[in-house]
């Protein structure tokens, strides 16, 4: 299994340099939808429900201060093996075209965000997680809809 920054390496090296929320943002839909494809995580970091949507702490250690990240030498892409390379491609082919704004905004007005972050007022800092199994059932809900 790979890990968040193997998964953030395999991002940049694909889509090339990015905002770091923009980043955040992919990792989610990454992690969501090989959990509905594949029926497992595809890394074990946690995702927080942050007011500007869903973070790995993790990633955010490794990029706070930068707006932009253009490489992400902290992780191996290599070590995504094919069904989880598959996940992710099909993820930037679906999410890649929006901005870092646009994808936050879609996070805010689904479930597993929403979730997670019942009963805060808007802007209020959380690290609540978002869990795997709210991102499996809202995500396989969409296909069948």
């Amino acid at each position: 299994m790979a890990n968040v920054q193997d998964v953030a390496a395999y991002i940049i090296g694909k889509c090339g340099e990015m905002t770091a929320m923009k980043l955040q943002k992919l990792v989610y839909y990454s992690q969501a939808w090989h959990a509905v494809w594949s029926e497992r995580a595809l890394f074990d970091e946690k995702i927080q429900a942050w007011a500007n949507g869903p973070v790995v702490y993790d990633l955010y250690r490794k990029h706070s201060g930068q707006f932009r990240v253009s490489a992400w030498p902290d992780g191996d892409a290599a070590r995504l093996n094919a069904d989880e390379a598959g996940s992710v491609d099909a993820v930037l082919a679906a999410y890649k075209d929006y901005t870092a704004h646009q994808l936050s905004e879609m996070t805010h007005r689904e479930e597993p965000w929403l979730l997670a972050r019942a009963g805060l007022s808007d802007g209020v800092r959380s690290n609540r997680p978002i869990t795997l199994a709210s991102m499996h059932e809202y995500y396989s809900a969409r296909i069948s809809s």
